[in-house]
């Protein structure tokens, strides 16, 4: 029956002469002493495994004869070499321990190793460490063959260099076989199957070695994080980096933490690179690395479309605002808010301020107020994200007065352009003259409009091969022209009454035969190059304040598609139509506001234009916030009292 040691080893030769033996798990050149096994007065202190591979010295032999012409030497150097590259390999790649692993291992646990038997405390710390590695890697396992060493059995006896030689793909056998025989050895085997670890842990060695408690059955959840604070430059008692993620790298804050592209540090140390010459005042100091140009755009718009709320009010000069502006600026048809809104009134009310204040305060701490122009009681408020004020250039406006006898300015236009990125912008809002029959008085406004607007002023104009003197809309990409024209149903109240009344839904369709406005389009008399969205909602005038009935007055005046929203593009296709709808809710005039949501196409553009240097309404942003916390609060304080007063009432 071969012994296990034969077993183990089937090529190893037969027993050599005793002279030229070295222990296994020990370095030939250690003094006789340490391998001569365990005092005789020790019993049962023999390690099975010298018992196995040692051969019977004869008796009738000189020790000091034997020792002089055989003297033991150490292995050659490529041995040594590869034995440290093997475990250099598995420190390297093994988990590291965090601090509180550590405490837990001072008090008696091992989360790396399955058994506190194994590992004693009074082990011997190693007196050199591989060079280029931390404290935290310095702390190397020893493996079964020193452990059962420190409890008697023949090994390597505090010679630091024994657990490196000890690290060969063949030692899990060895010690296996060990740990069979030795009946003082507690099984190191968990109840349960220890969870399989990935390769990124421990090389191929350690891995068959380690064990895993079982009551640190998470043990490869928090490997991971372990590795991502090895990695940072934190200490084990400091929190970790807010920048470390699962792959342990900085790239995975791109999308993790922030909206915002990440600014690479090579960029901020180059004397050349774009952000150390880039001025959100002036632009581009270099001709690379333009604010306005299209890298700055790909971050903020991959698809180069902007989302934009337009928006027309007759408020017939009541001083009464509606309670909540939400149905006006945050349609429910829309998922998210624009990047845009431009807000046309026409007979305004008194207090402006406080209307631009209420529109602050709906849109929320997000927007600000790039610009806002009034023209007698025609006003223009434009809204933008705050995050886009720096790729605007200045502001422009002008007005134009169609009736000159009147001293309050009623009616007229009022433009305002400016030039975003690439794209240029001017948004028209007019007030044209009443009357049913008074066709040919709109038309001389429109035309009065486009001859007397002067824009652009000082921001050039984007393409002016394309311009006309004679056309302001012909000067920009992108025009929106939008008020109350005042273009009525022709055929009389009793006919538009009965087309109302045909059923549950209105035939919209047949009440448009009879608009003014689209007959005068199609001839081409007025708006020239403009187009207006499918119109699917009901005339938004004239009603009953506060009602939903048109006119009941003596005067009958016919309900009529009097507010709209036309558009007009240099380029086909720029601008795409979302929705198109008035707001029935709101009550407080005869006229109901009337919005459209578009998305217009941006393209980029040089710093060769003056820059809005992200200047905004300061004063009204701190106003309509603070309003907007204070009904906030009022709204939490109201719920608790309903609520404390509904269980009183119950009690």
């Amino acid at each position: 029956m071969p012994s296990k040691a034969e077993n183990l080893r089937p090529s190893e030769p037969a027993p050599q002469p005793p002279e030229g033996r070295t222990l296994q798990g020990q370095l030939p050149g250690a003094p006789p002493a340490q391998r001569a096994g365990s005092p005789p007065d020790a019993p049962g202190s023999e390690s099975p495994a010298l018992a196995c591979s040692t051969p019977a010295t004869p008796s009738g032999e000189d020790p000091p004869a034997r020792a002089a012409p055989i003297a033991p030497r150490p292995p050659a150097r490529p041995r040594l070499e590869r034995a440290l590259s093997l475990d250099d390999k598995g420190w390297r790649r093994r988990r590291f321990r965090g601090s509180q692993e550590d405490l837990e291992a001072r008090n008696g646990t091992s989360p790396s190793r399955g058994s506190v038997q194994s590992e004693g405390p009074g082990a011997p710390a190693h007196s050199c460490s591989p060079p280029c590695l931390s404290t935290s890697l310095q702390e190397i396992p020893k493996s079964r063959g020193v452990l059962s060493s420190e409890r008697g059995s023949p090994s390597s006896g505090g010679n630091p260099l024994s657990g490196v030689a000890s690290s060969s793909p063949n030692l899990p056998h060895r010690d296996a076989a060990v740990a069979g025989s030795s009946p003082r050895l507690p099984s190191l085997l968990p109840p349960r199957p220890p969870p399989a670890l990935s390769l990124d842990i421990a090389s191929d060695s350690l891995r068959t070695a380690n064990k895993v408690d079982s009551d640190l059955a998470d043990y490869k959840l928090r490997a991971q994080p372990l590795l991502v604070r090895a990695h940072s430059s934190l200490g084990p008692g400091r929190p970790r980096s807010p920048l470390a993620c699962d792959d342990c790298s900085l790239r995975s804050a791109k999308s993790s933490f922030s909206l915002l592209a990440p600014i690479r540090s090579k960029d901020v140390r180059s004397s050349l690179g774009s952000s150390r010459h880039r001025s959100y005042l002036e632009g581009s100091l270099l001709a690379s690395g333009a604010l306005l140009g299209a890298d700055e755009l790909a971050r903020y718009f991959p698809d180069r479309n902007v989302a934009l709320f337009v928006a027309t009010w007759n408020m017939q000069g009541q001083k009464e605002l509606p309670p909540s502006l939400d149905e006006f600026l945050l349609p429910a048809e829309a998922d998210y808010a624009q990047d845009l809104y431009v807000i046309g009134v026409q007979e305004g009310c008194s207090d402006r301020r406080e209307w631009e204040t209420r529109l602050q305060e709906t849109l929320g701490p997000h927007y600000v107020l790039l610009s806002s122009a009034a023209h007698g009681v025609l006003y223009m408020s434009l809204f933008i994200r705050r995050d886009l004020i720096w790729f605007c250039s200045e502001v422009e406006c002008s007005t134009v007065t169609t009736r000159i006898v009147s001293q309050i300015k009623t009616k007229g236009a009022l433009g305002i352009s400016f030039t975003f990125f690439g794209t240029s912008f001017l948004f028209i809002t007019s007030h044209f003259t009443s009357g049913d029959g008074k066709v040919a008085e709109r038309l001389l406004d429109y035309t009065r409009t486009v001859q007397a607007l002067v824009l652009p002023r000082n921001v050039p104009d984007t393409n002016p091969y394309r311009s006309s003197a004679a056309d302001v809309t012909t000067r920009f990409d992108e025009v929106f022209w939008f008020g109350d024209f005042n273009f009525r149903l022709s055929g009389g109240r009793t006919v538009v009454d009965a087309l109302l009344c045909q059923g549950l839904v209105v035939d919209v369709p047949a009440l448009l035969q009879h608009d003014q406005l689209i007959r005068e389009m199609r001839k081409g008399s007025i708006f020239k190059g403009f187009q207006e969205p499918d119109i699917h909602f009901l005339p938004s005038y004239k009603f009953d304040i506060g009602k939903d009935t048109y006119d009941s007055t003596s005067k009958q005046r016919t309900p009529s598609y009097t507010d709209r929203v036309l558009y007009r593009s240099r380029h086909k296709g720029d601008i795409c139509p979302v929705s198109y709808s008035s707001c029935p809710g709101i009550k407080t005039s005869d006229h109901r506001p009337v919005y459209g949501l578009f998305r217009v196409k941006v393209r980029p553009g040089r710093d060769n234009i003056p820059l809005a240097a992200g200047k905004f309404d300061r004063e009204l942003y701190l106003l309509g916030i603070k309003r907007r916390i204070s009904k906030e609060i009022q709204r939490q304080q109201a719920l608790q009292s309903q609520n404390s007063s509904t269980i009183c009432s119950v009690s």
